[in-house]
């Protein structure tokens, strides 16, 4: 699902009956689905290439016996088509969302369509009797937000959004060196996440650069690093200050056009973009933009693009913990920089995902004691958004109970994680402090509600 069309998203989300507003979040419980024949009914609405990768093609092929895709949904059938074949799969097609709930009465609804209307999609499926798989972020605002805890009391559904970062190994180890106690009572966190020129200009092409379609970075990227920081100091956030500014992308280019297949500047512009060289990606969005008029490859530098590409932030937590947090978005090169402050010590880590200047097949974290000698910890690398992908997969789709580093979040863990980058958000518009508790009807806890 792709946010231009000749269609208009409003007519479609009005034919299919989902304006209700909402968002998502991770249950801590995995998906308790009704299995006909043993196999859960799964559905999905948004074929795009995350959905028709990590949660089609990749769920088909290692859960074959657990799952079953029941229909597909997306408002491009050029893609829709598509996806029958990349996912392998030969169950019907819809674009009609609530025709393919009514027909296919799934257990599980996979949402992958554009941030700003998970919500939707999700209140709906829930209310239709499905349980609901979501990418992240949850939604874009706190009116949605608050809409999707009520829908889920009231519907009594499981909803799972994918906190893919959670399981990734070297960031789990952080968790148990943290819960052990490894640098005493933890005071204060300095985080900051790089994006290069490549991955990070990618979001400025996409509909990821209107904050209408995707929040922002602080919403639709920064969800994911909040609910790391919430998870490592398991407590909850209480205040934002943040400012951000579009120093790079949009109107700071020196030359623009709609998109790179178009451009005259292509021999001038460092961020040329050739998507004819990946057949996939003219597979799945080229050849189907005359369904949409979605482009897959617009320019970075379009005058429309109204989302931060630098951006920093002071959150504050019920436990007394302070975190320094920023990201930019045009690095020379990718990964992060981490380091837990507390009473015995420190925690760093520097970790490359693009460029490394050595390589290696571990990530490394290192243990500074006040008194005593350093400690260099290596993790193995693994695939997949650090290893992530499949341990969360085989959370959901095996049904696995045991979760002894508390991976599995709660509905209220996935609100507390994007509501920080909307009190971000906020807080860069208005030059204010913004309260957590001022946007939804949680209140924060001093320690972490495990469910």
């Amino acid at each position: 699902m792709e946010e231009q069309s000749s269609v208009s998203r409003r007519e479609f989300l009005t034919t299919t009956g989902t304006a209700v507003a909402g968002t998502v979040a991770l249950s801590s419980i995995p998906v308790s689905c009704a299995v006909l024949g043993g196999k859960t009914k799964v559905a999905m609405v948004g074929t795009g290439i995350r959905g028709t990768s990590m949660w089609g093609s990749d769920i088909v092929r290692d859960y074959s016996e657990q799952i079953e895709f029941v229909g597909l949904c997306d408002i491009n059938p050029g893609r829709l088509e598509l996806a029958l074949k990349t996912m392998n799969v030969t169950c019907p097609t819809f674009t009609d969302f609530e025709q393919m709930m009514r027909e296919t009465q799934p257990d599980l609804l996979i949402v992958t369509t554009v941030d700003a209307t998970h919500d939707q999609f999700i209140i709906k499926g829930m209310e239709m009797g499905a349980d609901i798989l979501t990418e992240k972020p949850m939604t874009t605002d706190e009116v949605k937000c608050q809409a999707i805890l009520d829908a889920e009391k009231k519907y009594k559904k499981k909803v799972i959004v994918t906190f893919n970062y959670r399981y990734s190994p070297h960031r789990a180890k952080m968790w148990e060196l943290l819960r052990e106690g490894a640098i005493g009572e933890l005071t204060s966190v300095d985080f900051h996440w790089y994006l290069d020129t490549s991955h990070g200009a990618d979001y400025f092409r996409r509909w990821h650069r209107l904050r209408s379609q995707g929040g922002s970075l602080w919403v639709h990227k920064a969800t994911h690093h909040f609910d790391l920081l919430n998870w490592w100091i398991d407590s909850d956030p209480t205040e934002v200050f943040a400012a951000g500014s579009l120093d790079f992308y949009g109107k700071k280019g020196p030359f623009r056009a709609n998109n790179c297949r178009s451009c005259p500047q292509t021999a001038n512009c460092n961020f040329f973009w050739d998507i004819t060289k990946n057949q996939r990606l003219v597979d799945l969005y080229v050849n189907n933009e005359k369904y949409d008029g979605y482009l897959r490859d617009g320019c970075v530098f379009k005058e429309d693009i109204d989302i931060f590409d630098k951006m920093a932030a002071t959150i504050k937590y019920a436990n007394g913990v302070q975190v320094s947090y920023s990201c930019t978005a045009y690095s020379p090169y990718e990964g992060y920089r981490i380091a837990f402050n507390g009473t015995k010590g420190r925690l760093d880590a520097w970790i490359e995902e693009s460029k490394p200047m050595e390589k290696k097949d571990y990530d490394e974290l290192v243990l500074f004691p006040c008194f005593g000698e350093r400690q260099f910890i290596k993790v193995p690398q693994a695939e997949g958004h650090g290893g992530g992908d499949t341990l969360l997969r085989d959370k959901i789709f095996l049904k696995k109970k045991e979760d002894p580093l508390c991976q599995a979040a709660s509905t209220r863990d996935g609100a507390l994680s994007i509501l920080i980058g909307i009190a971000a958000r906020k807080s860069c518009d208005t030059g204010e402090a913004i309260r957590i508790a001022d946007l939804t009807d949680i209140i924060p806890q001093e320690q972490r509600v495990h469910v």
